[in-house]
Parts: structure tokens; sequence; C-alpha cells
């Protein structure tokens, strides 16, 4: 997990380093060189593309596209750390929509731990007036998206193969990424062609890392240590990018992250 939340760090300060292109050259970058990993993964072991719900394979790409797409847009007003701490808002949207959509029932000290990350992002906007509003807007809406991947992915289940799903997913964010690009498009330059390149590489490698770990430790041990990326992110943010984080900025961060980690800890301990 932890190269995973590396990697991850990795993709997000790349992300930000390039916030001079458009979102969507982004999302086509970043998804068109996943798609040799998965390609290559699905060809080599004989997986056929097409799944077995294409309906649901279809609606988790442009649910997942959606949400990619805003987090990166967000990227130009947000500081890289706080909208990573932003996004990390979505298991908070997916028990939302699992009450109405799948009639999951949430208990009251998990709305408890909702609420304190909820009252962080109250501190990040409230009290940091480095936070911009439209860049909050734009994250917590890709937030509530990336909560409905969650839906979608429980509702697929284990019918289709992971790297099908994600195949999916790469494959539409490509498609949209290449429409959305093409009155917008920016010559790279130089390194820049291999940043670029080197998005889908981080993103695959930590998506691989993230599902070993999950195979190899309960939920309880590995989830928790998902959130580091945070603080990977928020030191590159830092020294990389100069960015600067108030004493409310890290608070909010703070408080967003120990309110999801104890919802997993609490679900995990009494989920039977």
């Amino acid at each position: 997990m932890l190269i995973s939340t590396l990697a991850f760090a990795c993709m997000n300060a790349t992300v930000k380093y390039l916030s001079d292109f458009n979102a969507f050259q982004i999302v086509f970058f970043r998804s068109a060189s996943s798609l040799f990993f998965t390609f290559g993964f699905l060809l080599k072991n004989k997986i056929p593309f097409g799944g077995n719900n294409k309906s649901l394979l279809i609606l988790r790409g442009v649910v997942g596209v959606t949400s990619m797409s805003l987090f990166f847009m967000a990227t130009k007003y947000l500081p890289i750390g706080s909208a990573v701490s932003l996004r990390y808002l979505a298991p908070i949207f997916a028990a939302i929509f699992a009450v109405f959509l799948l009639k999951e029932k949430v208990k009251f000290i998990q709305w408890l731990f909702f609420a304190m990350a909820f009252a962080g992002v109250i501190v990040l906007k409230g009290f940091d007036k480095e936070v911009s509003g439209y860049g909050l807007i734009l994250i917590v809406i890709s937030a509530i998206f990336s909560g409905l991947v969650y839906i979608v992915l429980s509702k697929i289940g284990k019918s289709e193969h992971p790297v099908v799903v994600v195949n999916y997913f790469m494959v539409i964010s490509t498609v949209v990424g290449l429409i959305g690009m093409l009155n917008h498009w920016k010559m790279p330059v130089g390194k820049e062609w291999l940043l670029l390149s080197a998005l889908g590489i981080f993103g695959y490698f930590g998506q691989v890392y993230m599902t070993k770990a999950f195979q190899t430790a309960s939920t309880s041990q590995v989830a928790p240590l998902k959130y580091i990326e945070v603080i990977f992110t928020v030191l590159f943010g830092t020294f990389l990018f100069s960015e600067v984080y108030t004493f409310w900025s890290l608070l909010g961060i703070a408080m967003i992250i120990c309110g999801l980690v104890l919802n997993i800890l609490y679900k995990e301990k009494y989920k039977g």
C-alpha cells in the first residue's frame, strides 16, 4: 500500500506540474498510456474484452471519467494536497447513495465520523483563504461522482474481471479525453511528453499495488494506509511547488482523514 500511495502521489504531483494543459488532454494521456498495460494483460491471459454486463461497465467508465476530469480541473485552483484530501470525501457520498440505492444501513456513529470529515471541509474552506471556492465546488462534485463509482462497482461485484472493468474505464476516458482536447490541444515540449506518458504508468502501478495490498491483508490493516497518499502529496506540494499549507488547512485535512479512517475501522470491526 505504501508503494501504491507513493505512485498515486507521484501522479498527483505530475498532474499539478502539467496544470497549464487542458484537463481533457491530461485525461487522454493518463488513460491512453494505461491501455498499454490493460490491453497487454487481457491479451496475454486470453480474457475477453467485452465483459458480461456492458451497460454497467460503460456506466462505470462514464462516471469515473467525469470524476477524474473534475479532479484534474480542480488541481488548477487548489493546493494539490487539499484537492486530494477533499476527493477522499467520496466514501461519504457512497454511503449516502448506498442507503437510497442499495438499501444499506449506516450506523449513527458512522454519521458522526462523516460529520467530522465534513467539518474538516468547513475548516479547510472557512479559515484558509487560499482555498478557492470554485475549486472546492469542482472537487466536491468530483467526490460525488467518485462515490457513485463505488455503487456501480458494488453492482458489478465479482461478475467481471477487475482488469476488464479498468480497461472499460480507460477506453472511455481515452475517447472522452480525445474529444474534449480537440479544441484545447497544447503541444508538449521536451520532458512534458515523458511526464504526460508517466501519468498512466503511475496510475496503473498505483492500482496494481493497491489491489495486491487488499489481497494480502485485512481491510482494517490496509485501508487506513491509503490516506498516506495525502501526506506524500502535501510534501510534494510543499517542496516541489512551494505550496503553503496553513494551520487551518492542515487541521481540515487531518479532520477529513480521521473521520474517514475511523469509519473504515468501525465498519471492519462490526461488519459481522
